[in-house]
């Protein structure tokens, strides 16, 4: 994992998105995301959802240190227009803004995620900020790895604080 910028406590603002949901343990797991990607995808593309300013994000609800693997969640989503509609498997929510530490790293393994957390954790307890479960934390993901000349993830890590 390559540090590009950051950590820094940073004010997000509200997304609108359409996701997929899964619950269960999905550490290490590619394949559970290369599912739940499929499926939004498959929608967003079906809807003409995909715009050139979409965002493509994980969201997190839990803290892996307390909670079961079993009942994790893990939302995978896209920013969407208001006026789109949605279906079937596919929801629609606004994560809510809020402060969040904010790191941006490049990424060249899954392996490389959880030290990104914990990096992000540590500096937000350093300086005093408690997580805030109230809200998701987040992987903006910046880049299409595909594209990338050494199949490397540009991700923004967000750790919803208070």
């Amino acid at each position: 994992m390559k540090i590009i910028n950051g950590p820094e406590l940073k004010e997000l603002t509200e997304k609108n998105v359409a996701y997929v949901s899964y619950v269960g343990n999905y550490v290490g797991k590619p394949e559970v995301f290369k599912g739940l990607y499929e499926k939004l995808f498959g929608w967003a593309f079906q809807n003409q959802a995909m715009r050139p300013d979409t965002e493509v994000l994980s969201a997190y609800y839990d803290d892996p240190e307390i909670t079961p693997p079993e009942k994790m969640k893990l939302e995978i989503c896209i920013t969407i227009p208001d006026d789109i509609a949605v279906g079937g498997e596919i929801g629609k929510k606004s994560l809510p803004g809020g402060k969040y530490v904010v790191m941006r790293v490049e990424i060249s393994s899954p392996e490389e995620y959880s030290p990104g957390w914990e990096k992000v954790a540590e500096w937000g307890s350093g300086h005093n900020l408690s997580i805030d479960l109230s809200r998701a934390s987040y992987e903006i993901y910046l880049n299409n790895p595909e594209e990338h000349p050494e199949k490397h993830h540009i991700v923004d890590i967000c750790l919803a604080v208070r």
